[in-house]
């Protein structure tokens, strides 16, 4: 199976810079209306079976546009949302950022048993996004484009893709609707395709914003 993981667009929080994963989440802002509405044609011409989105209203609004142009219809899976932050939620601190940053890292490098402050563990994290990994491979699509979150898409896909250094994701950001495509399946393991940095629409759609928590690099 060939796995397109999107992340959504920007958000009122992304530009704030704050640490919102709590449901149902908030709206794209006029940026991240753009960045939606640029998928389909980003992504003309490519083969994509089914679409998937998380719990969270931001991938819901992002998949829309590549819905209605392939007449798609998504299917909701929670274990895709952002890892929750826990008592670091809302939070506009930096240091509170690298410490969400540092955690969702730790545990690509083995750290499982690492816990958010108030929040899960590796464990559990890399369970729930594998379940819903393998529940879209079930379906057997040849292509599956999914609308996930920053820290969530570059924590599982630094822990499972084969091709993929954590140091390099740790220290790389994720731009709304940057992507991450990998192929595989879940019992013989996931390699990487191609990482899209960028909005997948154009450097055009990029914002410069100082302080993306979930899609930025951790600095040393």
């Amino acid at each position: 199976m060939r796995l397109l993981l999107l992340r959504h667009g920007q958000t009122p929080s992304n530009v704030a810079g704050l640490l919102d994963t709590g449901a149902p989440g908030p709206r794209l802002t006029p940026l991240g209306e753009a960045q939606a509405a640029a998928v389909p044609r980003a992504l003309e011409g490519r083969r994509i079976d089914a679409l998937a989105v998380s719990s969270l209203l931001r991938t819901t609004l992002t998949a829309q546009p590549l819905a209605d142009d392939r007449t798609l219809r998504p299917t909701v899976l929670d274990g895709l949302r952002e890892i929750e932050a826990g008592a670091l939620e809302m939070s506009a601190d930096l240091a509170d950022h690298h410490t969400y940053l540092e955690t969702v890292f730790a545990w690509s490098r083995g750290d499982r048993s690492r816990r958010m402050p108030g929040g899960p563990d590796g464990d559990a994290f890399l369970a729930r996004f594998d379940d819903a990994v393998a529940a879209l491979a079930d379906h057997d699509h040849d292509v599956v484009l999914a609308v996930s979150h920053g820290a969530a898409i570059r924590s599982w896909s630094s822990a499972r893709v084969r091709g993929l250094d954590v140091d390099e994701v740790e220290h790389t950001p994720l731009a709304n609707t940057g992507l991450i495509e990998v192929e595989g399946d879940p019992a013989s393991g996931w390699r990487l395709v191609d990482w899209v940095r960028e909005p997948v629409g154009g450097e055009r759609l990029d914002a410069v914003v100082a302080n993306d928590p979930t899609g930025e690099p951790v600095d040393d």
